[in-house]
């Protein structure tokens, strides 16, 4: 394989791995994360810090970079091999150009046929503690969850960018639930410097605000109400998280708060979709937190809305609400609604999946019946992708008896 070698103010592209799939993205407030440098650290046999020298070119082939060699002086293992054991300098069958920089780099080796295959190089400032960070990652990678997350917590802020994005990835790659008892033992007035701090990146918000919903006190809920008014903040990503966070804290005042944004028609739609994600989040992951007909009354608030209704009445075909098919196929009645094709096509998939999973629902059964006999192809090929929905989709958690009254 050729070698990639990365100069620092691309050091980003350490990141640039396939995204993981929905599933997998578990973090309820967080950008979807690829793979990390832990989960590289795990694919390498090996991996070396140090310093380049002495690059020699393929004598049979002096334009070739996959061919020639160069030394690395070892400073730092990272993850050990018997190939490499005891060795201060190993020779790359690369041919490497020198920089003209002070630089470091970090290389990651796999051994194929008992040769080294030198398949990724990242290019580093020499005071970087890339290498360092790297080396604890994997001092945490079989401990127990609370403490592998505690170890990226401290980076989450780190000045080196490679650092605290590849921390904040590790979050995002983990599960509510794993996030969850750590979050509970965090200090709230860090979380709360992080919040105020207008250089903190905003795609840190939705994060910093689920933790602190977490491990703050109610003086705590009322900092973060003064931040959501702050004319002077505009929550471009992350406002999810905060508006999660300030409900968690202070339910009854966070929740009046929410739905104040919902029915708010003045509202973009940037901000009534992070309204849409923080309501997902009570019905799905904190059940005993907001009461299951006040969730079902805010998203049936958002279907009003034609621009986004089709992701609400999606959400209530997942969650099976089939008694509320009299208020979700009203909206087919609308021009607004159903004028729209996503917006229709979401009615028929709820309709489809309300008949067949509620042989008694005799009003889903006339709207599929009538659709059939407008359009049967649309019909039909709605209810093979159900089909194949039903093949991957795991059944949804029972939470009812979390729910408070």
């Amino acid at each position: 394989m050729l070698l990639r070698w990365t100069a620092p103010a691309l050091a980003a592209a350490l990141l640039t791995f396939p995204p993981l799939s929905p599933a997998a993205a578990a973090c309820p407030f967080c950008n979807s994360a690829g793979q990390t440098l832990s989960g590289e650290v795990a694919s390498a046999d090996f991996i070396l810090f140090g310093k380049l020298s002495n690059p020699q070119r393929d004598a049979n082939d002096p334009g070739s970079l996959n061919k020639g060699t160069t030394d690395l002086t070892v400073e730092l293992v990272i993850k050990p091999h018997d190939m490499i054991k005891g060795k201060k300098v190993v020779t790359i069958p690369r041919f490497v150009p020198p920089d003209g920089k002070d630089q470091k780099y970090l290389i990651f080796f796999n051994v194929i046929n008992g040769q080294l295959d030198p398949y990724r190089g990242e290019a580093v400032p020499a005071e970087s503690k890339l290498p360092d960070y790297l080396k604890g990652a994997i001092e945490v990678k079989d401990k127990d969850v609370t403490t592998r997350m505690k170890y990226f917590f401290e980076y989450l802020e780190s000045p080196d960018l490679t650092i605290s994005t590849d921390a904040f990835s590790e979050f995002g790659n983990a599960e509510y639930k794993d996030v969850r008892p750590l979050a509970e033992k965090l200090d709230p007035a860090l979380i709360l410097r992080w919040l105020k701090d207008p250089n903190t990146r905003a795609s840190r918000f939705g994060l910093y605000g689920l933790l602190i919903g977490h491990c703050g006190k109610p003086d705590d809920a009322k900092a973060i109400r003064e931040l959501l008014d702050d004319p002077s903040r505009s929550y471009s990503s992350g406002l999810d998280g905060v508006m999660a966070g300030y409900i968690l804290l202070d339910p009854k005042a966070g929740w009046e708060y929410l739905t104040g944004v919902i029915k708010d028609a003045k509202q973009e739609f940037p901000v009534r979709y992070a309204a849409l994600k923080t309501v997902r989040f009570f019905w799905e992951y904190r059940p005993d937190v907001v009461a299951g007909n006040k969730v079902l009354d805010a998203m049936l608030a958002l279907a009003e809305q034609p621009d986004l209704a089709d992701l609400p009445i999606e959400d209530l075909r997942k969650w099976k609400r089939w008694e509320l098919t009299p208020k979700v196929l009203a909206y087919a009645q609308k021009e607004s609604h159903s004028s729209i094709p996503i917006v229709a096509r979401s009615l028929l998939k709820f309709a489809l999946s309300a008949s067949k999973e509620d042989p008694k629902n005799a009003q889903a059964a006339d709207y599929v019946k009538v659709q059939r006999e407008k359009n049967p192809r649309k019909v039909e090929l709605l209810e093979d992708l159900l089909k194949e929905e039903l093949k991957t989709t795991p059944p949804p958690a029972k939470a009812e008896a979390a729910r408070p009254n």
